[in-house]
């Protein structure tokens, strides 16, 4: 306990604090934009102890933070986990831009085009392809800060919804175990399709081994999502689920009479039960 204390008495404590405002404002240095962090503790959460806790971070934190700690979520059914929510400072138009550059994997200037046609903004302002910065913000910038200043351990997952569920699933398919569980709900594998989705199909159904730790993945779409969006999910899926990789512990679901916004809840909720539940 002796020494335990000093190292614990550094670390922030949660009580106090304001839950409908960010906890932090980190800025990158990296991808140049400002994210804000809302955060969620155990219920027994305290700097006085020794206890670890393991961190899911959420994008588009902004808009879910207000679920983290509501009744969608089944609190007694899942371990004690730290919620970490990542979002964009800007709003409107420019967090959509951010979204789309940050969540991309690859640059895709047909998308692009598309992108801007629907929104009705001027040629360049949509650039996709910045996942790798993103994730390098992630690893170098966000996640630390956390670590340094929170309770928490090395038991790191990541989920997201749309945009943000086809950078988790990007994040899954390039696993070097620094995330070990996977929330990818309702990806936008329609964007990216012939070079990230097709690519991940081919893996799975060819590649009969995969050297990973031991890897928890939840994959969900509602059923009155677009049919594209449901369709790239079922094969997404069940190629993965055949795949019967050892170390990978996979399941998925879709939530019936659910839309594109209506089902954030039920998929965090259930992202939550399938990578945390209890034993």
């Amino acid at each position: 306990m002796i020494f335990c204390n000093p190292i614990f008495s550094q670390k922030l404590d949660p009580k106090g604090r304001d839950f409908f405002k960010p906890d932090h404002i980190i800025k990158s240095e990296i991808t140049n934009k400002d994210y804000l962090i809302h955060m969620s503790f155990p219920k027994n959460y305290s700097i006085q102890d020794s206890i670890t806790y393991p961190v899911l971070y959420v994008l588009d934190g902004k808009s879910t933070f207000g679920y983290f700690e509501s009744s969608y979520i089944d609190s007694e059914k899942i371990e004690d986990v730290i919620l970490v929510g990542i979002s964009h400072k800007v709003n409107g138009m420019k967090s959509k831009i951010n979204r789309f550059n940050d969540y991309t994997a690859y640059r895709d200037t047909i998308t692009d085009k598309r992108i801007e046609k629907k929104f009705d903004v001027e040629k360049g302002t949509i650039k996709t392809g910045g996942a790798v910065k993103f994730l390098e913000c992630l690893k170098k910038e966000i996640v630390p800060f956390i670590e340094e200043h929170y309770k928490t351990n090395s038991d790191r997952g990541i989920s997201g919804h749309s945009l943000g569920g086809l950078f988790t699933a990007y994040c899954f398919l390039n696993s070097d175990n620094y995330f070990t569980r996977f929330g990818i709900n309702s990806p936008s594998f329609q964007l990216n399709e012939e070079i990230f989705l097709e690519p991940a199909i081919f893996k799975f159904i060819n590649y009969k081994t995969w050297n990973i730790e031991p890897t928890k993945v939840f994959i969900s779409t509602g059923e009155n999502e677009s049919p594209m969006m449901v369709s790239n999910m079922i094969k997404f899926s069940l190629n993965l689920k055949k795949s019967n990789y050892e170390n990978i512990d996979m399941n998925w679901k879709i939530y019936r009479n659910e839309s594109h916004t209506s089902v954030i809840p039920f998929s965090l909720n259930g992202t939550l039960t399938n990578l945390y539940g209890k034993e």
